[in-house]
């Protein structure tokens, strides 16, 4: 699912941006970069909460994450004694997930069949006491290929924060798949082999952070939620948990790739990072679905134009829908004009009125709303106007992660409304309901606890980071792609996602050298939304691309 983060200081000793401030002591621009990163990641988190989420600054954290070393978690000395008696004495947390289940399986497509093992399971994060800190779930599929330890490994993990890797599990890359078209929250569908599954290239490990899927902290603690529950915290726990699942499973020989969608796909630089920097593995690659690069475009309002700009071709292309199918090349005369004649009228001002006039009938013919409507806006066409505004003349109010899927406007005749999301909402159970039944029914792994595909306690908690720089991991692509000349990064969209759309991160890949090679680093542009893979075509285009990928990484080698 969904999903992003703060970035990262200038070395690794350095600050890191973010949350020890409280809002009152940040400038007030900084205080509004909170407010936008937190306001984005509720909406990505939560169904409907782009409807309904007050921008709210993280809450202040007085130190930083602890360290983690090997296998854990250190805590330093000095914060061991002053912790609080209470804490010092508690008794050690014990594990409750049930010990990893083992289980080979068949899957019998229309062209082939895989014979494949699966492992639920989980691995334990401890402090540097030994202590357990955490218990984090996954699910691998290794397909049957003779114990071959140099086959590709690829690590997965969704967004959130706090979402689970159901998603892409279920959705896209796993053995098995749920149709997510036309879910409603009672559809009760079963899991169908996957045609596309990645399997026949690569082994598949997805990884539940802690709080996420069956994934939980060993307390409830205030210090232990910022330890895990936040940008650096989590990139650490994350790059641990790959570093001993490789040597628990013997796999120090695999290449290594990470896929990550939304917040995943902004994490994945930072755990790449971590891995190559503290845990001494190297990432070959990078897939990133539907990221955020850099939230410092996503400006403070109304007078910040480049929002209006990366969001005003997935917003057309959402319109073309209505008409006809997906046509990636008919897309690049409005990508023209976004950051041509648009740009220089919107730098213009509102003032301007020949500049007003001028944007408004493109922007109008473009997006399909009402001239008059984008008239009254000067051009400027927020999220929320949009979904509202596309099919408001039907009942109908569009996804903002999927703008071409409408659902009814359960206040069709009021001047505003309250709706969950028509695609995000539409999915959420039934995909629940289905890794449930894949850990009980098809893997065997039993256990009581709570499994929590969007846990909303994670992203209102997340520690997004302290200072006053927006995150971004725009210097940490930078920083793998010139440290290894064989490494490949894939930044994956769906044309009509306006969560994070897809002309934002073609600005800022323009921005990049070449290093050695322009395809390097490259942006593909799918039909579809934050999810683009609930289509066929694109699920399919994903999979080519990542193939791609992944072998010329290893024909580098």
């Amino acid at each position: 699912m969904i999903a992003f983060q703060p970035s990262h200081g200038a070395s690794e000793s350095s600050p890191r941006p973010w949350s020890r401030l409280t809002p009152a002591a940040l400038p007030r621009a900084a205080v509004g970069w909170l407010a936008i990163v937190s306001a984005l990641a509720l909406a990505m988190a939560l169904p409907g909460a782009a409807s309904r989420a007050v921008a709210q600054a993280p809450s202040a954290a007085e130190n930083p994450p602890a360290a983690r070393t090997d296998a854990t978690v250190a805590q330093p000395l000095e914060a061991q004694k002053s912790a609080p008696r209470a804490e010092r004495a508690a008794p050690p947390a014990a594990k409750r997930l049930p010990a990893d289940v083992r289980s080979t399986h068949t899957i019998t497509l229309a062209d082939r069949s895989l014979t494949f093992q699966a492992i639920a399971g989980s691995l334990p994060i401890n402090d540097g006491e030994g202590k357990l800190q955490a218990e984090i779930a996954f699910t691998a599929f290794l397909a049957d290929a003779a114990g071959d330890a140099r086959r590709p490994v690829s690590f997965v993990v969704n967004g959130g924060p706090g979402a689970a890797s159901a998603y892409l599990n279920l959705g896209a890359m796993g053995p098995w798949r749920l149709a997510l078209e036309a879910l409603t929250p009672s559809t009760i569908a079963p899991t169908q082999p996957n045609a596309e599954t990645w399997l026949d290239f690569t082994d598949l490990v997805f990884i539940d952070p802690a709080g996420a899927g069956y994934s939980r902290l060993a307390s409830d603690s205030e210090k232990l939620r910022r330890d895990f529950w936040s940008v650096e915290g989590d990139a650490e726990a994350l790059a641990v948990f790959m570093r001993k699942w490789i040597t628990a499973f013997g796999r120090a020989r695999s290449p290594v790739f990470i896929v990550g969608e939304s917040y995943g796909g902004f994490r994945a630089p930072l755990v790449a990072e971590q891995l190559r920097e503290k845990q001494n593995v190297g990432v070959r690659g990078l897939i990133m679905i539907s990221p955020v690069l850099d939230f410092g475009w996503r400006g403070g309002g109304r007078h910040v134009p480049l929002a209006f700009v990366s969001r005003l071709p997935s917003m057309a292309a959402a319109a073309r829908e209505q008409r006809e199918k997906f046509d990636r090349a008919a897309l690049r005369e409005v990508e023209d004009y976004a950051v041509g004649e648009y740009l220089r009228d919107l730098m213009r001002g509102e003032g301007d009125a020949a500049a007003v006039a001028r944007i408004s009938a493109r922007v109008a013919a473009y997006t399909g709303l009402d001239f008059a409507l984008v008239r009254r806006l000067a051009g400027r066409i927020d999220m929320r106007t949009f979904q509202r505004e596309l099919r408001r003349s039907d009942g109908l109010v569009a996804s903002a992660y999927d703008a071409s899927v409408t659902g009814l406007d359960p206040e069709p005749n009021a001047a505003r409304s309250r709706f969950s999301d028509p695609f995000l909402s539409a999915i959420h159970a039934p995909l629940a309901n289905a890794a449930v039944a894949q850990y009980r029914d098809k893997l065997g792994w039993r256990t009581e606890e709570r499994y929590h595909l969007l846990n909303n306690a994670v992203s209102s908690q997340w520690v997004w980071g302290r200072g006053r720089t927006a995150p971004q991991v725009v210097d940490e692509l930078r920083g793998l792609l010139a440290a290894d000349s064989s490494s490949r990064v894939l930044v994956a969209h769906g044309a009509s996602d306006l969560v994070t759309p897809y002309f934002e991160s073609q600005l800022i890949i323009d921005q990049l050298p070449a290093y050695g090679a322009a395809d390097r680093l490259r942006l593909a542009v799918y039909g579809g939304g934050h999810m683009f893979y609930s289509r066929e075509a694109s699920r399919r285009a994903l999979r080519e691309d990542a193939r791609s990928l992944m072998r010329a990484t290893l024909a580098a080698h």
